[in-house]
């Protein structure tokens, strides 16, 4: 109520300037126009009198006259510089208003339309196209890897790269298209076509994205992004522009989970799978403090003797209607929310509390996740957790893979060196799959390398991952790291493997991952149970987060 009441007077003192600059305008008017007829009317006498006084000396005109005279010059005077005034100030406004619709229709930046005018130029051509049997297609496209770009460069950088980007989208459109930008590195685009044709929509499509595959010059730098695109269309049971754009956005969401750089067409089963991650989402956060996310264990074996080692601890979700949920459907959706650190630490409590009286030979192996390396004080929580569980630091390993050194390195390094210190081995996960794996063998000290199960599968069948593997092999040999193959699944490939000279090996061959009940029933038969667990001794490391720690990497 106080916002609108102090609203009020302002509108009515609007209201009389208006009116009042409105009646001092056909003041102005009107005295000008009785000045001119006075002119007309009196002008010409007087000034013939007035040249005939001071040429030939007759009478001079009448004083009263001739000062009238001058008054109606200098009313007309006054009535033309106030026309003037006037003219410029139509121009003004006109063009303020002007620049006011093109504010609130546009997108100040790239100067596309922005989302609600698309909205409202979209609903007219999808109109349109109802009228001239054309069909509607719309484009929502997202730039690949902006975020990094803006970062790392700035915000000026990342206004000159979208500029540039609206440019190429511009100029890969047809020339009647709506182009937008909706927010962000996200832009959309409409277009009407030939149903029977909509082989022109796929050629739009993959010239953009080549087109955005190419490096951007901006602000003196080459920089290098892509796009995912999403393609619906109106004919396919979309009834409105909202509806569109709804899918079109699915479809991107989906080309850029299949690898980003590319665009994938609307189809209703994306739409379920969506529904179906949206529910899993919901269940997963309550899940977890639940305790249905439970760890299962994967047997870890000495290829050279055979006998049972370690395991990997894996995250399996004992959902209570849909039963077990595969890792590969949950997991991805913990780090896109931010549930991946909180599901991690609980699976290693479980796991820690559950090997507690396993046979000290054991070791436990954990995945990080690379959104778990981001966090300065992910040391001092793990440390934590082998504190409350008493498990001997020196029987875990932690697994983390090549592409989460990229995000912060000297990060990463001061959370190993934290753990390295406290007795934690570090193994380098699905080596041979990232980018400079040789600079990240030097970057960090790690006890092990695992080679990606992708070339242990097909070990025994193409040359190049056998290749491969002896490569990797070789190489930890050389480093004096010990070397542990991934997805080992037969005897053959085991037998390779060990050939090879490979350390350790892990897979189905030697049996399913194990819950919680399933690993102790394992290890009472092979007397690998002991009746009290040995008391870890673990320093205080709660002080100070990782980053700013003893920087120093203990081997």
């Amino acid at each position: 109520m106080k916002g609108s009441n102090s609203g009020m007077p302002l509108d009515i003192d609007n209201d009389r300037t208006e009116r009042s600059g409105a009646g001092s305008d056909l003041i102005t008017g009107a005295i000008s126009v009785a000045a001119i007829l006075m002119f007309v009317g009196t002008g010409s006498s007087v000034l013939s009198k007035t040249l005939r006084h001071y040429l030939e000396g007759a009478a001079p005109a009448d004083r009263t006259l001739v000062i009238a005279l001058l008054l109606n010059v200098a009313l007309i005077l006054f009535g033309w510089r106030r026309h003037r005034g006037l003219s410029n100030e139509v121009r003004i406004r006109a063009a303020a208003e002007e620049r006011a619709q093109m504010l609130a229709s546009r997108d100040p930046l790239t100067g596309f339309l922005n989302r609600r005018s698309l909205a409202e130029e979209g609903a007219a051509m999808f109109v349109r196209g109802q009228k001239r049997r054309k069909a509607m297609a719309m484009m929502i496209i997202d730039l690949d890897h902006f975020k990094t770009v803006n970062d790392m460069h700035g915000h000026a950088v990342g206004d000159a790269l979208l500029r540039a980007a609206a440019g190429e989208i511009a100029g890969a459109m047809p020339p009647i298209a709506l182009t937008a930008r909706l927010g962000g590195d996200e832009f959309a685009c409409a277009f009407l076509f030939d149903p029977q044709h909509p082989d022109l929509i796929e050629r739009i499509a993959e010239k953009l994205v080549a087109q955005m595959a190419q490096p951007f010059e901006a602000e003196g730098l080459r920089l290098h992004v892509s796009c995912s695109v999403g393609i619906a269309r109106s004919d396919f049971d979309c009834q409105s522009v909202d509806s569109l754009m709804r899918s079109a956005d699915i479809a991107m969401y989906v080309a850029k989970k299949s690898g980003r750089n590319r665009y994938a067409w609307f189809d209703h089963s994306m739409e379920r799978e969506l529904q179906t991650r949206n529910e899993l989402e919901n269940g997963l956060r309550t899940a977890i403090p639940r305790g249905e996310i439970v760890p299962y264990f994967e047997q870890q074996v000495d290829l050279q003797t055979g006998k049972l080692i370690g395991f990997e601890v894996l995250a399996r979700w004992e959902h209570p209607t849909r039963g077990l949920i595969s890792p590969e459907l949950f997991i991805p959706i913990a780090e896109e929310t931010g549930l991946i650190a909180e599901m991690s630490l609980s699976l290693m409590h479980q796991a820690f509390n559950a090997a507690r009286d396993w046979d000290s030979s054991l070791s436990l192996s954990v995945n990080i996740s690379p959104i778990q390396l981001r966090d300065a004080w992910l040391a001092q929580k793990i440390i934590k957790v082998l504190t409350e569980t008493r498990f001997p630091a020196s029987r875990l390993e932690i697994e983390i893979t090549e592409s989460s050194l990229f995000d912060n390195l000297s990060l990463a390094q001061s959370i190993v060196g934290s753990l390295k210190n406290q007795g934690v081995r570090l193994a380098l996960d699905d080596f041979g799959t990232g980018y400079s794996s040789l600079a990240h063998l030097r970057a960090l000290p790690f006890d092990r390398i695992k080679i990606d199960k992708s070339f242990v599968i097909s070990l025994n069948e193409s040359a190049d991952s056998a290749a491969i593997v002896n490569a990797i092999v070789s190489l930890g040999e050389s480093l004096n790291l010990p070397i542990t193959a991934e997805g080992v699944e037969d005897e053959a490939i085991a037998a390779r493997l060990k050939a090879l000279g490979c350390a350790k090996a892990q897979g189905w061959h030697y049996g399913k991952p194990l819950s919680v009940s399933g690993a102790r029933r394992l290890l009472a038969e092979r007397r690998l149970l002991v009746q009290a667990p040995v008391e870890p001794v673990v320093t205080d490391a709660f002080e100070q987060p990782a980053i700013i720690q003893d920087q120093r990497l203990a081997r």
